[in-house]
């Protein structure tokens, strides 16, 4: 053993590799393109983010509009009205008459989203239910004392 000729197959010099060197760049490029192709599936089938369009008054509480329907979480506090809508949207504010008596309603932005308040200056109590019209989501929220 003087020397690393490969004269026969007894010495310890491995033997050329004849395989292609491309095989591991394809199966690099093949992997990519399926990382790719798999993000612009999921990009197209994650639905697009609620979003407030709307708050309307009406003769005993407000109707608000949404694009698609929202995660919503409701309570009563302390007399006054709090809906957190898992949505974007900007703030708003207004009033309404009940009774004829002066009702405030507010729409702020919240670390959860969109929190709306219905507040009067005696206790208030309401319920609200959901429905989709015309491919938009609307919430309708009853007040009464």
């Amino acid at each position: 053993m003087h020397g690393s000729e490969g004269k026969d197959v007894r010495h310890s010099t491995p033997q050329p590799d004849n395989r292609s060197k491309l095989f591991p760049r394809v199966m690099a490029s093949l992997a990519i393109v399926g990382v790719m192709v798999g993000m612009m599936i999921g990009r197209l089938t994650t639905p697009d983010p609620s979003e407030l369009q709307q708050v309307e008054v009406t003769k005993d509480g407000l109707v608000v509009w949404f694009n698609n329907e929202p995660k919503t979480h409701g309570e009563i506090v302390d007399g006054s009205v709090a809906l957190l809508f898992e949505a974007q949207g900007k703030a708003q504010q207004g009033q309404l008459k009940l009774n004829d008596k002066s009702v405030n309603w507010r729409v702020r932005l919240s670390d959860g989203g969109l929190l709306l308040t219905v507040v009067a200056a005696r206790p208030l109590q309401g319920d609200w239910a959901g429905s989709e019209v015309d491919d938009r989501w609307r919430l309708e929220i009853h007040l009464r004392e």
